[in-house]
C-alpha cells in the first residue's frame, strides 16, 4: 500500500488514540463548539480498513470528506445512530461490467444495495472505448456525465477493445506500426485517467494477442502506475500454464498485475487450486506486485459463444453465422462443444440466462439439457440453433467449481472478493434480464457466509479485503479508509444479519444487512432503503 493510501504513521500516531483531524480527545469538545458536522453516524464499531481492531465510537461528514471520528457528540445537521453495527469504508467492487449499464439504473441499485460505494469497469478486455461511439475515455467520460449517478466508478482500458480497433477481429499478427499505435493509444489513455488495462483472452480479438504484445502495453500502463488486470487465456485445462503467462507480461513490463476471477475450472481441475496459488507467492516473493480476486459462487457466467473454438469466432457476427450454418464447419464446431459440455459435467450444468426472440425467451432459467429435450433437439444442435436465431447474443450460466476452493481463494492474502457482475436494478428494461446473482449478493454474501458462517477470517481481515486492499490496488487517492480527510464512502452494516439473497432462479433480490451507505458524503442508502439521492462520481 502507497504512503498515499495508508497514511499508516498519521493513523498510528493519531487516528485510533481517538484524533479528529489531528486533534486529541481532549480536543473534541473545543472541535464540536467551533464546527457543526453535516452528518454523524454515532454509536459504530468502525473498522477503518486497515489490518487492526475495531473502535467504538463516532464519525462525523462535512463537504463530503470525513472531518472527525472519536466521540463527536451531536452537532450535526444529521445526527444517525448506527447501533452497534459495523462502520466501514464503502466496499470497492475491482473487477466489473458495470461500464454503460448505469445509464438505465443511475442509482446503481444492485451495488449500492450491498454497500458497494465504486466499481471499476472496462475488464476483461472489453472497455466502452474505443468504439464507434466514443473514441476515448475522455469522450465516454463527458457523455457519462450527463446523469447523474449513485456510486462512484472508474475504468480500465480494454486490450480487446483496442486491438480490435487498430488491427481488426481476425487472428493475424499486429504489424510493428499497430502496435506503436496502440501503445500510443494506451498510454493517452492512462493519461486521461484510466485505472490500467485489463485481457480477456479467451475472447476475440484480444485472444490473437501474443504475449509479446501484451507486454508492450502493458510497459505504457506501469510508466503511470497503473494495474494489468487478466481474464487468462484459460482457466481449466491449461489454468497454470496461462497463469505462468500472466506472470511472465507482469516480468517483462513491470507492471502491477491483477488476476481476474481466479479458477481451477471443471472437476478434472479442482485439485490445481493450491499449486495456483502457489505459483502466485512464488511470483509475490520474486518482486512481481501480484493479487487476485474472485467472485463467492461456484458459477461463472459468459456468452454461449464460448462453445465456439476461437478460430471460429474471428470476423463479424454474419460470418460466424455463415459457419455455424455451413454442415462441414459446424460439425466441427459440435466435436469442441460436446468435449466442453463433457468437461463441465453435462449440459444440465449450463443455464441460458438471456435471449432477446420472443420464442426464444421460454428457454430462459432452463439447463441446456432441459431446453433442448423441450425443444425436440439434440444438445449442440439446440445450441447451434439457438445462436443462429439470437444472431450470438446468449448468455449463459456453467456450475463448474468447488466450494473448497471458492474459500480457498478468498481466504488466501493477496484475494479479495469481486463480483464480475454489473450495475442492475428490479426494475424496468434490466429487470427483465436473469444476471447471475453476483450482482446483487456478492460482497454480503462474502460477510455473511465466508466471513460469518464459515470463519475464513475475522472482521478486520474481511473489510480490508473490500477497502483498502483494492483501493490499494487501484492506487485511489483518499479512497478505502476511514481517515480525516478521506472521501465519505462509508458503509453501516448489521454483522449478524448481512447476506446475500439473490438466487439463480430469482437473481433480482437486495440483500439483507446493509442500513446505511453514502457515497462522497451523500446518504444513499438509509435504513435499508434507497434515498434516490445521487453522490457517485467518475474517477
Amino acid at each position: 500500500m502507497s504512503d498515499k493510501i495508508s497514511r499508516r504513521g498519521f493513523i498510528k500516531s493519531s487516528l485510533f488514540a481517538g484524533a479528529a483531524l489531528g486533534l486529541g480527545f481532549s480536543d473534541i469538545t473545543k472541535l464540536r463548539a467551533n464546527n457543526r458536522f453535516d452528518t454523524i453516524i454515532r454509536n459504530g464499531l468502525i473498522y477503518n480498513g486497515e489490518l487492526r481492531a475495531p473502535v467504538k465510537g463516532d464519525i462525523a461528514i462535512k463537504n463530503g470528506r470525513i472531518s472527525a471520528l472519536g466521540d463527536l457528540g451531536t452537532s450535526a445537521d444529521k445526527v444517525i445512530d448506527a447501533g452497534g453495527n459495523v462502520i466501514s469504508p464503502g466496499f470497492i467492487d475491482i473487477h466489473t461490467h458495470t461500464d454503460a449499464n448505469m445509464m438505465e439504473a443511475p442509482l446503481g441499485d444492485s451495488k449500492i444495495y450491498q454497500g458497494v460505494t465504486l466499481d471499476i469497469g472496462g475488464n476483461c478486455g472489453d472497455s466502452p472505448f474505443p468504439s464507434s461511439r466514443w473514441e476515448n475515455k475522455e469522450a465516454f467520460f463527458a457523455d457519462y456525465a450527463r446523469q447523474s449517478r449513485g456510486i462512484n466508478y472508474g475504468t480500465l482500458i480494454g486490450q480487446g477493445t483496442v486491438r480490435g480497433r487498430f488491427v481488426g477481429d481476425n487472428d493475424t499478427p499486429a504489424t510493428a506500426d499497430q502496435i506503436k499505435a496502440m501503445v500510443s493509444y494506451v498510454e493517452s489513455q492512462m493519461e486521461m485517467g484510466a485505472a490500467g488495462i485489463s485481457c480477456g483472452l479467451e475472447y476475440v480479438p484480444g485472444s490473437y494477442a501474443p504475449e509479446a504484445e501484451i507486454a508492450e502495453l502493458c510497459k505504457a500502463v506501469a510508466r503511470h502506475n497503473g494495474l494489468f488486470a487478466i481474464h487468462m487465456r484459460n482457466e481449466d485445462d491449461r489454468v497454470e500454464i496461462a497463469l505462468a503467462e500472466a506472470i511472465r507480461i507482469a516480468k517483462a513490463s513491470g507492471v502491477r498485475l491483477q488476476v481476474s476471477h481466479l479458477k481451477a475450472q471443471n472437476a478434472a481441475n479442482w485439485h490445481k487450486a493450491p499449486m495456483l496459488l502457489k505459483m502466485i507467492e512464488d511470483a509475490k516473493s520474486s518482486g512481481v506486485d501480484i493479487a487476485f480476486d474472485r467472485y463467492p459462487y461456484i458459477a461463472f457466467s459468459t456468452g454461449m459463444s464460448t462453445f465456439i473454438p476461437l478460430a471460429e469466432r474471428q470476423g463479424t457476427t454474419d460470418e460466424i453465422l455463415k459457419r455455424l450454418e455451413s454442415p462441414a464447419i459446424s460439425n466441427k464446431i459440435g466435436e469442441y462443444a460436446r468435449s466442453r459440455f463433457e468437461r463441465l459435467g453435462g449440459p444440465q450444468n449450463i443455464v441460458i440466462t438471456s435471449c432477446r426472440q420472443e420464442a426464444n425467451k421460454r428457454y430462459i432459467g432452463m439447463n441446456v439439457a432441459d431446453a433442448s429435450e423441450l425443444a425436440g433437439l439434440e444438445a449442440w444442435e439446440f445450441v447451434r440453433r439457438l445462436l443462429v436465431e439470437e444472431r450470438i447474443s446468449v448468455d449463459i450460466i456453467g456450475f463448474a467449481m468447488r466450494e473448497e476452493n471458492v474459500s480457498m481463494f478468498l481466504s488466501h492474502p493477496l484475494g479479495m472478493p469481486a463480483s464480475d457482475g454489473s450495475v442492475y436494478s428490479p426494475y424496468g428494461k434490466l429487470g427483465e434480464s436473469m444476471p447471475h446473482p453476483r450482482s446483487y449478493g456478492t460482497m454480503p454474501r462474502f460477510f455473511g457466509k465466508y466471513v460469518r458462517e464459515q470463519k475464513l477470517m475475522n472482521m478486520e481481515t474481511a473489510v480490508h479485503k473490500v477497502t483498502a486492499l483494492p483501493a490499494s490496488r487501484l492506487a485511489l487517492k483518499e479512497r478505502g479508509l476511514l481517515v480525516p480527510g478521506y472521501h465519505a464512502d462509508i458503509v453501516v452494516f448489521n454483522p449478524d444479519t448481512i447476506m446475500d439473497k439473490a438466487t439463480f432462479a430469482n437473481p433480482h433480490q437486495f440483500p439483507d444487512g446493509i442500513e446505511y451507505v453514502f457515497v462522497n458524503g451523500v446518504l444513499t442508502l438509509a435504513n435499508g432503503k434507497g434515498t434516490g439521492a445521487l453522490g457517485g462520481v467518475l474517477l
